[in-house]
């Protein structure tokens, strides 16, 4: 599956609350969010629209990482 192209920061925050990501903080334009499902994990998402691909993907993968999943079981799960 390919990754979006034109996804917010915002519509990323949606798609990850599905895997229990709770927004914690904000600084700025940077959010971050945390879960407890598979011990606690933290990342920070930015409010630009869209997200540039590199930083998506780098989002994508570290949370697909906390899961122990490949980003393409990742991407079909959220998309």
């Amino acid at each position: 599956m390919r990754m979006p192209r034109n996804l917010s920061g915002k519509e990323l925050i949606k798609k990850l609350s599905k895997l229990g990501y709770m927004s914690t903080r904000q600084v700025g334009s940077h959010i971050r969010l945390t879960t407890h499902e598979n011990g606690t994990h933290h990342i920070t998402i930015p409010e630009h629209n869209p997200l540039k691909i590199g930083t998506l993907s780098s989002i994508l993968k570290d949370v697909s990482e906390h899961f122990k999943m490949t980003k393409e079981e990742l991407l079909s799960k959220l998309f």
